[in-house]
């Protein structure tokens, strides 16, 4: 049976295909979803990006709501598709554990299902070109992605991707034994929080959030609660980053200048990354392929495309000058 795109909670102008995924236990069905902008009739004519398709991937305890990012795209002549992984946002449900994994390659499934409803799946031969666009944990799980389906995308884009984790290489590699026994005691077992809200707080004082058709259920103000098992999952993607990939095409990595400590509430916050140590990302940037290009954005947050608005022009601004000469 033919999949049907409805309408979505982003209202007008995007809509939404459920992907199935199959089944996971009693929780019933397993899905990813695929969201897609309309398309700007008269830019994929005259567009410089209008045999462009863009894949975008949130990060983690998220979703995809930024349509202002899905107009720059489509304004430029490019379809823009963003992609809910399994158990999150309009993919999650009851019974399911939210963000969970116990590898980030179990994401193939979700990404080359929107990519066989994109017309990219890998027995294709696209005419069109793949940009693929991740924010944090979507920005790693892409990283991955792309470094083991060699020649599939034109140009990778990341948004902060959370390629190191917060206490750096040596913490990693202390912490990384006693998770990964933990995980396989008890892969579900409970953290202790670590999200203050302040993230939130800061998304909330610079104006971005909520935006029109934003669902505050599916982007808890402290984050999902976090698991063994899936921390184990994304230490050792970082791992394989620190050991060097390539993704085999041109890379942006958007990255706030500087970053705050999430310990307690600052004003800084609305300013820095307080979510990731912006120094270590940029040095593991350099480990993702042979050509990537950094750029440090002044006074930008994590999302650097939710940042205050002269940060976030500035982020648009980089973003189009390098497109045009990597991918237009």
């Amino acid at each position: 049976m033919a999949l049907t795109w409805e309408p979505d909670v982003l209202g007008a102008g995007f809509e939404r295909l459920t992907l199935d995924l199959g089944t996971e236990g009693a929780s019933g069905p397993l899905v990813a979803t695929l969201v897609r902008a309309v398309p700007n009739p008269w830019a994929t004519i005259t567009g410089p990006l209008r045999d462009v398709d863009v894949l975008y991937v949130h990060g983690w305890s998220d979703y995809f709501f930024q349509a202002d990012l899905a107009r720059a795209w489509t304004g430029r002549g490019a379809r823009f598709f963003a992609l809910d992984l399994r158990r999150y946002g309009r993919s999650l449900r009851p019974g399911q554990t939210p963000g969970y994994v116990d590898s980030l390659d179990d994401y193939d499934v979700d990404i080359e299902s929107a990519l066989v409803e994109m017309g990219h799946g890998e027995d294709a031969s696209p005419r069109r070109r793949l940009v693929l666009l991740g924010h944090s944990t979507g920005g790693l799980t892409l990283t991955l992605w792309a470094a083991r389906h060699a020649g599939r995308a034109s140009a990778v884009v990341l948004n902060s991707p959370w390629l190191e984790f917060q206490v750096g290489a040596f913490g990693r590699q202390a912490l990384a034994p006693l998770v990964g026994m933990h995980a396989r005691i008890d892969p579900r077992g409970a953290h202790p929080a670590v999200d203050l809200g302040f993230y939130t707080r800061a998304q909330t004082e610079v104006g971005a959030i909520p935006t029109a058709g934003y669902q505050a259920a599916w982007r808890p103000e402290r984050g999902f609660a976090t698991h063994p098992g899936w921390l184990a999952a994304v230490l050792e993607g970082h791992r394989r980053i620190a050991a060097g990939v390539e993704v085999g095409c041109p890379a942006l990595v958007l990255l706030s200048a500087a970053s705050t400590p999430a310990l307690s509430w600052h004003e800084t916050m609305t300013s820095t990354d307080s979510v990731l140590v912006v120094d270590d990302i940029a040095r593991s940037a350099t480990r993702i392929g042979r050509l990537v290009t950094i750029a440090r954005i002044e006074g930008a947050i994590h999302e650097v495309f939710l940042s205050r608005p002269e940060p976030r022009a500035d982020a648009y601004r980089i973003l189009a000058r390098w497109v045009d000469a990597e991918v237009g």
